[in-house]
C-alpha cells in the first residue's frame, strides 16, 4: 500500500532508523519493484551518525537525548532534505533490554515524519522483548507513513 501511494504521486521516501536497525526500510524493500519509491535507507545507531549523516545537530542531542521527539523529527527531516526524498520516516527509542532511565523506559520510541509541508512525531511505549519492541516500532512506523499518504 505505501509503495503504490508513492507510485501514484510520484513519490521518493527514505528512512532514517536507530532503535529499528534497518526494519523499516527491509519492510519496504523485500517488497519487488520497491526502488520505484524507495530512496534509500539509514541506520544511524550512533549519536555521531545521526549528526553526521543526517545533520542532527549535536547540541539537540545533548538538550533532549537521542530518544526524543526533537531527535525523531530531526532525524525524519535530516534524510528528507539531504537526500532529496519527497516523504520521510525515522525512528529512536530504547529497544532494551538496557539503556533505560528513570524518564525514559525500555519501550520509550519516537518516530519522525517529514514531508515538504511539515514534519511531526509520535510517541509510543511499547513492553516486551527487544525484538517484540523493534518489531512494533517499525510497524508503527509504517503505519504512519501509511496513514499520511492516504491523507495527502
Amino acid at each position: 500500500m505505501i509503495l503504490e501511494e508513492c507510485r501514484r504521486h510520484s513519490l521518493k521516501l527514505a528512512t532514517a532508523e536507530s532503535c529499528t536497525g534497518g526494519m523499516v526500510v527491509a519492510a519496504l524493500t523485500d517488497i519487488a519493484g520497491s526502488s520505484d519509491a524507495v530512496e534509500r535507507g539509514f541506520v544511524t545507531y550512533s549519536n555521531e551518525a545521526k549528526a553526521e549523516l543526517l545533520g542532527v545537530p549535536a547540541g539537540l542531542i545533548a538538550s533532549h537525548g537521542a530518544v526524543s521527539a526533537e531527535v525523531a523529527e530531526a532525524m525524519a527531516t535530516g534524510v528528507r532534505e539531504r537526500f532529496g526524498a519527497d516523504v520521510a520516516v525515522s525512528t529512536t527509542g530504547i529497544a532494551g533490554p538496557g539503556g533505560a532511565t528513570a524518564t525514559k523506559p525500555v519501550g520509550l520510541v519516537y518516530i519522525g515524519l517529514a514531508w515538504p509541508g511539515g514534519v511531526r512525531s509520535f510517541k509510543v511505549n511499547w513492553f516486551g522483548t527487544r525484538d517484540e519492541i523493534q518489531s512494533r516500532s517499525a510497524k508503527s512506523a509504517l503505519n504512519v507513513l501509511r496513514l499520511h499518504l492516504l491523507k495527502e
